[in-house]
């Protein structure tokens, strides 16, 4: 298992929104993530910060990330949700959400 940790930012105006939308995330998303070997997968919010943290299981995480990229639903959902956000400053090109290091971990 390998944990991930990324941020973006979201539109000031957008945050309502963006709640509203994961408090009801559609069912094939769910899914897909499943299916890509993504568990314990959490959305944080700090002012206009969001924090996204997950685990993956899987053995081929490029792969399992280009499968749920090429899944209509998905990019259905991400169609959706993209309007709301602005990559940090930090993003590298084509980076949407920055991944970010782990500096501590306590099991």
């Amino acid at each position: 298992m390998k944990r991930y940790a990324s941020v973006i930012t979201l539109k000031p105006d957008a945050i309502l929104a963006y709640k509203q939308l994961h408090a009801h995330t559609w069912k094939q998303v769910l899914a897909k993530i499943t299916e890509c070997n993504i568990r314990n997968y959490s959305i944080y919010l700090y002012g206009n910060t969001l924090f996204s943290y997950f685990e993956y299981v899987g053995d081929d995480y490029e792969a399992d990330m280009a499968k749920m990229a090429e899944d209509e639903v998905t990019q259905a959902w991400w169609s959706v949700c993209k309007p709301l956000q602005i990559p940090v400053s930090e993003a590298k090109p084509g980076e949407w959400w920055h991944d970010i290091e782990e500096v501590f971990h306590l099991d």
